[in-house]
């Protein structure tokens, strides 16, 4: 039998408030594609003129769902997305493209549309051949039972390895209007930056053309999902979605670029909500204990800094030091070494919880271990490191290595 999964000590609290939103609607139910007794379907239904904007993952075994979407999102318009969980549909060959030509053209036929305005994703076992016949029974219960208000039960339908649903809620003004933006993720494992690692799908009720919306998205994730790591593996199957149904007021007259400061709250918002949901996913990472954020000054540029940053977040030596409370400096050094970006060794400065641990190239004379012991035994360890080259920055996030990824890694198929 595989481990059983925890509960992160990391989770929230609570599952957000989330606002209805109008042009929404969604139902899950139950399969039984490798799950039993819990809800691996999801599907939402969004209104005609809805636009629709994506980011996939960059990796060349991609799934038949993200190849799938890459084509569909040309179109820019979206009616329905379905999602299941437990068989990711990927290395599937021409079964897989089989499977989601089948399960547009039910959905489409139920909706009313074209094949091409439905949005598709799957996680889970790759690999395995995702037989379409149980989704597509199930479809018309689902229309069926059709929900504006089911925002905690989708996220749980989508989740595999994950110990909590994950959602996030902003508003922001647009036009004179407020607009909501509502979003849900999953992800736990197989979680490195090379798009939008993991699944989300992110809702909204303002009038946005896809041209914009995908602009828009595009920068969020690279500064949100491009930026966490949990084990360094970039998934086949990952997908960001965004869906904007309009509904909250007519589109602004002279939109044409994403710099237009009337979009200015708008993108605030959505770079609020997609950090959020980022950091949900690390913070469920598979056997994590505590949130790491690492930031990196000094480099060459922002994206030497973002190499640097995740050199340090997916080294093994620096994670399970963390997972043992070990402020092993020297584990940084190695990593900022290897990340193959310029360091001046010899300006090189590392902190730790604010305390200086190494500095001008070697450790910092005043710094005395027993000072960083109370911060390394909290659930946030912040690491900032200055690599004494010129003004690039930025800001990543991982989790620690336990041995419980090894438990629930070893068992994943069992």
């Amino acid at each position: 039998m595989g481990a059983v999964n925890v509960r992160s000590p990391l989770a929230p609290e609570q599952f957000p408030v989330m606002p209805p939103l109008e042009g929404v609607s969604f139902a899950v139910g139950e399969t039984g594609i490798r799950y039993k007794n819990r809800p691996d379907v999801l599907l939402a239904i969004v209104s005609p003129g809805t636009s629709v904007a994506g980011v996939l993952t960059t990796s060349k075994s991609r799934s038949a769902p993200v190849d799938w979407c890459a084509e569909r999102l040309k179109g820019g318009s979206a009616r329905a997305l379905v999602v299941n969980s437990g068989n990711a549909n990927a290395f599937t060959g021409s079964a897989g493209v089989k499977t989601v030509t089948a399960v547009a053209k039910a959905i489409a036929a139920l909706a009313k549309c074209k094949p091409g305005e439905i949005f598709q994703a799957s996680t889970g076992v790759i690999g395995e051949p995702l037989n379409p016949k149980p989704i597509v029974d199930a479809l018309p219960q689902l229309f069926a039972g059709l929900k504006p208000d089911a925002w905690a039960e989708a996220s749980r339908a989508i989740m595999t390895t994950d110990t909590f649903p994950k959602a996030a809620t902003r508003k922001a003004r647009l036009g004179g209007v407020t607009v909501t933006l509502n979003g849900i993720a999953k992800g736990s494992g197989m979680i490195a930056p090379d798009m939008a690692t993991m699944l989300s799908f992110v809702f909204t009720d303002a009038a946005l053309p896809p041209r914009l919306l995908q602009k828009l998205l595009s920068k969020s994730a690279k500064q949100s999902f491009n930026c966490i790591t949990v084990d360094g593996d970039t998934s086949t199957s990952d997908t960001l979605l965004m869906f904007a149904t309009g509904k909250a007021g007519p589109q602004l007259k002279g939109l044409k670029s994403e710099a237009d400061p009337r979009l200015k709250d708008f993108a605030r918002a959505l770079d609020d909500l997609c950090k959020d949901l980022a950091l949900q996913v690390v913070k469920d990472g598979e056997g994590a204990e505590k949130l790491i954020e690492i930031t990196v000054t000094g480099a060459e540029n922002d994206k030497a800094a973002r190499r640097i940053g995740l050199a340090i977040a997916n080294s093994p030596l620096v994670k399970t030091a963390i997972a043992g409370e070990d402020a092993n400096w020297g584990r940084i050094v190695m990593a900022v070494g290897k990340s193959g970006e310029k360091a001046i060794r010899d300006k090189l400065k590392i902190w730790i919880g604010g305390v200086a641990l190494a500095k001008n190239g070697m450790r910092a004379p005043d710094y005395r271990e027993e000072e960083i012991m109370p911060h390394m035994k909290g659930r946030s360890i912040i690491i900032k490191t200055d690599v004494g080259v010129g003004k690039g920055r930025a800001t990543v996030w991982t989790c620690d290595l336990t041995h419980r990824y090894i438990d629930i890694n070893g068992s994943y198929r069992s």
